[in-house]
């Protein structure tokens, strides 16, 4: 198959769209980022489109083009499902293998900015991250612990609250430029909507920001639908809309600057929350005991 053949230059692309950076990826993947920039070069010649917005200048130097925001979940999804099949193969693990489950997005907004700091306190655990979309089954799957997002409460495990979180419209610095001051402006621009979970599920929707704020009479059909969170921030970067906020997921953007709030108290309430779930027989096991103090803390930290 000729997809092989560009094997290297799909990790090289996933990996340098989910950091919009090619020194990030370079460093992830082991090699320079010289290489990482052929690569993915060499792909987008095979594919014959543009994956990045290169810029010299700016706060978002390395922007992802609509066709590369629509299909980069699906690549990391890919990726996904290798990384499950090989770990099928490898030895049984050992007493000192620290299985954590995180979706993709909460992973990479959050968690592996931070895991160093783990590994640093804990050298005696072996750290393995599974960042499935799915649900992952923990017994069968050989969980130790994870993090989940929902109102907290599955069948079969503990859980306990990490952290809360409020929605705010989020954009590119750009827009403001391009005549984006109040709320009812919103309805000349380009919506971005996060469908990770569906609506039903208490998920946070344009519609259910609108009505919390009284702003009737705009069409919240309109826009581009992604089913990744990160993914939804990287279009609001790239300035390809503007993206309702979670404020776990975008502090670091925010911090850096890539992106901000065009308004002042626009912030709602989530019915759904971040929650640190294990196996309860592994209340008393160290390697868990261990990981959940720490998530705790770093929680703890940022609000």
């Amino acid at each position: 198959m000729k997809i092989i053949a560009h094997l290297n230059g799909l990790r090289a692309f996933e990996a340098s769209a989910r950091h919009l950076s090619f020194s990030m990826a370079a460093k992830e993947l082991n090699v320079t980022p010289a290489a990482i920039g052929q690569q993915v070069r060499l792909l987008e010649e095979w594919l014959d489109i543009k994956l990045f917005n290169r810029s010299v200048v700016g706060s978002a130097r390395l922007t992802l083009t609509k066709q590369a925001v629509k299909a980069l979940p699906e690549i990391t999804r890919g990726f996904e499902h290798l990384s499950s099949g090989l770990s099928l193969l490898q030895k049984p693990a050992n007493n000192h293998l620290l299985t954590v489950t995180v979706s993709p997005a909460f992973a990479a907004k959050w968690l592996l900015m931070r895991i160093d700091s783990f590994q640093l306190q804990h050298p005696e655990f072996d750290l393995r991250l599974d960042t499935n979309t799915r649900t992952v089954d923990y017994f069968s799957e050989g969980i130790d612990i994870g993090v989940r997002y929902g109102k907290g409460n599955w069948a079969g495990l503990s859980a306990a609250l990490l952290m809360k979180e409020k929605i705010f419209p989020v954009c590119s610095p750009d827009l403001i430029q391009q005549g984006l001051k109040k709320p009812k402006d919103i309805q000349h621009f380009p919506l971005l909507h996060d469908q990770s979970l569906p609506e039903d599920s208490g998920f946070p929707t344009w519609q259910g920001w609108l009505e919390n704020h009284n702003i009737m009479g705009i069409n919240t059909d309109r826009g581009l639908r992604i089913n990744n969170s990160a993914s939804v921030i990287q279009a609001a970067v790239s300035g390809q809309g503007i993206a309702l906020g979670r404020s776990v997921l975008v502090k670091d953007d925010l911090d850096c600057g890539r992106l901000i709030r065009p308004f002042a108290d626009s912030q709602s309430p989530v019915e759904l929350a971040y929650y640190v779930v294990w196996k309860p027989e592994h209340d008393n096991t160290e390697k868990v005991q261990a990981f959940r103090l720490w998530l705790q803390q770093q929680a703890k930290e940022i609000t």
